[in-house]
């Protein structure tokens, strides 16, 4: 017994004497809250936990910090109870003297509710809404009559009811906020608008004949290489986020100076967006710049620049933007002369546009109060599930060129592969599955992916009805070149989303005339995405900007839109430059020109002319 309790004293004492820092619980433990949760969530998330205290943080997943989680402070269980009840004291008594007759306090709130709805409809801007809504449904209900009623009218003038939806479409996706209707449902509708259209309607007896079917077969066919390369890709992408896998990247960002940081995340984002998707990429550095820039106006042109970077990058890799994509898949651009031929143009791009937006970075010692933690190594499964991912995505063009096969089968092989890595690696592993395949599927932006299903459903159907010939024809007798129509369209790309301006583009003009890796598509990947940074809203990326930091129209365009135009134009002039020495055009028109300058020069001397 004395032995005993001498040892149980000597382990009390070392206990005493101990580092604190050996009995915490890990953060990767610690049980939050997210500062957007209710006090209902809060009251059953701290009873189920049974605990009276919890962390707030800013982002949480699964009630647990993640790596860019910030505490935000302490939240107390009494205080929480507290606050409710006398919230409903008070709430209850209001009503009590506002519905003295009725004597039910539920009867009483419900009445609250009704007089609630009542002044919110009297609201001017409600008032308004509501009669652009009844009127939206009404021409609708008339659209629907009219292709019910077998129109002759549609039958005689199919191709202006064709380009009537099509403009219709654009525009409540255009003004997606104000309607209030997400873009993948307008896009969806538009799809069916335009097939039904041209099935029943354009040159045709009333109903969809074998022709129209098996071109609405091969069209679907087409669409779903994109939106399958898309599917994977963003899930692989995912995955390797879920895993920590860009610590590999950010654990080297080291720097405390506001434009050394600037040009470092600039660099950082252009080369990741050609191996990544630019939306990802832009995510993953507006959430790294909220770590690494406490002041929310840097932060903004930070996140500009971002956008800029991203979308730049994405140009020169047929898996960086999802327009180049679209051209390589459907055989515009093959893998090698995109990367050797845009690259610089893309890369002047960059530079051009960061050059002009870092005067506008201010240096101070604000970096120095910078919340991102300190570098820490990556787990090994992080690394390897990071690795994996870049190589599934780097081998989808080799894959591609050995076997023949589509881009989007090498894409699902790789997810493939990436699905069984993670399943081996967690096996056994009991509770959480949020690392896994799965959990990353849930994520994805699914209303994305059909949005571009009805966006080039659409765009399928005004070529196959040959629309889309009569304006390659229009602009190619109104413009004087194919560079100015290349240089316009990644104008008009910066207020109109560019996906379905290089799908309206890919159905102008004939691969059989324009073959594989024409200076035409080239050019069009090129303006189309780097053009989108113009505006906030030409791009995936800006769109996320606005949501993420949230930037406004105005503040972008006077704080970025020159500095992007700037880029804009200088890749063009980059590529246009290189082009001419690459096919010779440069040198043909120097030399000629030199010869007879020696020939003039030579017969001066011989004549004695002192110059």
């Amino acid at each position: 017994m004395e032995r005993a309790k001498s040892s149980s004293e000597i382990e009390s004492a070392e206990y005493l004497v101990s580092a604190v820092n050996e009995y915490i619980t890990p953060a990767t433990d610690i049980i939050t809250l997210s500062g957007q949760d209710t006090a209902n969530v809060a009251i059953a998330a701290m009873g189920e936990a049974g605990v009276r205290h919890m962390l707030v943080v800013d982002r949480a997943q699964d009630r647990k910090m993640i790596d860019t989680s910030t505490i935000l402070g302490v939240i107390n269980l009494q205080d929480v109870m507290s606050l409710v009840q006398k919230d409903e004291r008070l709430s209850l008594q209001s009503l009590a003297r506002k519905y003295p007759g009725i004597s039910n306090p539920l009867d009483q709130m419900r009445e609250e509710m009704k007089s609630k709805a009542n002044e919110e409809a009297r609201n001017p801007e409600t008032v308004k809404l509501d009669i652009i809504k009844f009127g939206t449904g009404l021409f609708s209900l008339g659209v629907v009559s009219l292709f019910f009623s077998q129109s002759q009218w549609l039958h005689d003038h199919a191709d202006l009811a064709m380009i009537a939806i099509f403009v219709l479409g654009y525009i409540g996706i255009i003004f997606e906020e104000i309607f209030e209707f997400d873009k993948a449902a307008v896009a969806l509708l538009m799809s069916t608008g335009l097939w039904v259209t041209y099935a029943d309607f354009f040159e045709s007896s009333g109903s969809a004949s074998g022709v129209v079917l098996q071109q609405l077969g091969e069209q679907l066919a087409e669409v779903s290489d994109i939106c399958f390369f898309l599917l994977a890709a963003s899930t692989i992408v995912e995955v390797m986020d879920q895993h920590q896998g860009f610590k590999v990247v950010t654990n080297q960002i080291k720097t405390t100076s506001k434009k050394a940081l600037f040009w470092t995340i600039g660099f950082l984002t252009f080369f990741l967006s050609a191996i990544l998707n630019n939306l990802t990429v832009t995510i993953v550095m507006c959430s790294l710049l909220r770590k690494l820039v406490p002041i929310e106006e840097d932060r903004k042109l930070f996140g500009a620049m971002v956008v800029v970077a991203a979308n730049a990058g994405g140009v020169w890799t047929p898996i960086g933007d999802v327009t180049t994509t679209m051209l390589w898949i459907n055989n515009q651009l093959s893998t090698i002369p995109t990367v050797t031929e845009l690259f610089l143009p893309s890369f002047v791009c960059l530079v051009a546009s960061l050059a002009f937006l870092v005067g506008q970075v201010e240096e101070d010692s604000s970096l120095e109060t910078s919340t991102m933690p300190e570098p820490s190594d990556l787990a090994p499964r992080g690394k390897l599930v990071f690795w994996s991912g870049i190589a599934s995505l780097l081998l989808v063009p080799i894959f591609t060129e050995l076997t023949g096969l589509p881009p989007y089968v090498a894409m699902l092989t790789g997810l493939g592969a990436m699905w069984t890595l993670t399943d081996i690696i967690h096996m056994g592993e009991d509770g959480d599955s949020s690392m896994k395949v799965p959990n990353a599927l849930a994520k994805l932006d699914t209303a994305g992916i059909l949005f571009f299903l009805g966006i080039l459903m659409s765009i399928g159907v005004l070529d196959k009805s040959g629309l889309l010939k009569e304006l390659a024809v229009f602009l190619s007798e109104s413009l004087p070149s194919l560079d100015i129509i290349a240089t316009v369209i990644g104008i008009a790309s910066a207020l109109i989303d560019n996906v379905p301006l290089v799908a309206a583009t890919m159905g102008m003009y004939d691969l059989a005339d324009y073959g594989t890796d024409d200076r035409l598509w080239q050019l069009i990947a090129l303006c189309a995405g780097t053009g989108g940074s113009i505006l906030v809203i030409g791009s995936a990326s800006g769109v996320a900007l606005m949501g993420l930091e949230k930037v406004d129209f105005l503040w972008y365009a006077k704080k970025a839109t020159i500095g992007a135009a700037v880029g804009y134009f200088a890749g063009i002039a980059t590529y246009l430059l290189q082009n001419a020495i690459l096919s010779g055009e440069l040198l043909g028109g120097i030399l000629p020109q030199a010869a007879v300058a020696a020939d003039m020069t030579q017969t001066v001397a011989s004549n004695g002319i002192v110059m």
